[in-house]
């Protein structure tokens, strides 16, 4: 008796040990974008039973998220749009990444809080939000106004949050590294405008880190990349894993501004790009954080590592 007494015992220590995810419900919302997809992968992998997954969609009938279905996790409809769809799309969930929608200003926020409402109807425990870096300082930069409007939204609705403060993706820049080596030149009026860029991927390995294992209730994270380049950086690297010299054209606004026009570009597309230039150009987006190694246990990628995995494609612009 005293042998099954101890077995027991030793049982129980174990199952209050295990990470609280091992017995809830996660919700992914936005399940069937590009960052749901890969954190519904990094939760998998994480040995996240699919049965224990909820993936909510506008979009829950693509052949995408049917594959997870047929393989037990439960694929729901709910839009912003709609709210009386969502508390329904979040019943039996107990925690949940709120994945933000696009765009900027306008009613993103008041959506988002649409969802946390839904969410809290729905006992869900704790949200994850996918925010943007340094939300909470960045006082000038209209996107991190926008997404502290969600976060107040968040900390005020009364359950556990945790703010995924994502940088901006890292992942465009292959495109654009590739686009500058075939020309040998890159065109800028901010030169020194650096910016710790983050994958895509290592996003949704620090969303599923948080989502999967305890002790991140209300906790803010900066997900950035491990270092901040800039047109001087990609420049450089972009001739390095080339082969091809590619040049650093620098004008002043204005000339910048001419040039745009030159090419065609309509004067709110101008001025799009001459402001999200200015955004760039921020003490705020040049913090590289350690936030992607610390939550999942491996490094963030680097620009260097990104570019070079798509060596091919920039030895062949150079040709």
């Amino acid at each position: 008796m005293r042998t099954v007494m101890k077995w027991l015992l030793v049982g129980v220590a174990l199952l209050g040990s295990m990470p609280a995810l091992a017995q809830d419900k996660i919700i992914v919302s936005g399940a069937s974008g590009q960052l749901g997809s890969l954190v519904i992968e990094e939760l998998l992998a994480r040995g996240v039973a699919p049965a224990n997954l909820i993936l909510v969609s506008r979009t829950p009938n693509t052949e995408h998220l049917s594959t997870y279905a047929r393989r037990g996790a439960s694929v729901r409809y709910g839009d912003f749009t709609r709210p009386e769809s969502l508390e329904a799309a979040y019943e039996g969930g107990t925690r949940m990444l709120l994945i933000s929608i696009n765009g900027g200003g306008g009613d993103r926020p008041a959506l988002h809080k649409r969802a946390i409402d839904a969410a809290v109807r729905a006992g869900v425990k704790h949200v994850a939000y996918t925010s943007y870096v340094n939300a909470d300082r960045y006082l000038s930069s209209t996107i991190a106004v926008d997404h502290r409007r969600t976060e107040r939204f968040l900390e005020e609705s009364g359950v556990a949050w945790t703010m995924l403060r994502n940088h901006i993706y890292a992942d465009g820049l292959v495109d654009q590294a590739v686009a500058i080596v075939s020309d040998g030149r890159f065109v800028t009026h901010t030169p020194d405008a650096r910016v710790a860029y983050v994958t895509r991927e290592d996003c949704a390995a620090a969303a599923a880190a948080v989502l999967a294992t305890p002790g991140h209730e209300n906790k803010a994270y900066n997900i950035t990349g491990p270092d901040a380049i800039g047109p001087r950086e990609l420049v450089a690297l972009a001739s390095e894993i080339s082969g091809k010299r590619v040049d650093l054209v620098v004008l002043t606004e204005a000339a910048y501004r001419q040039q745009l026009a030159t090419s065609g570009m309509n004067e709110a597309a101008i001025n799009g790009t001459i402001s999200f230039g200015a955004e760039l150009d921020s003490p705020y987006l040049r913090e590289p954080s350690t936030a992607v190694a610390d939550l999942t246990g491996r490094p963030a990628t680097s620009v260097r590592m990104l570019l070079t995995a798509s060596g091919d494609r920039l030895r062949a612009a150079a040709r």
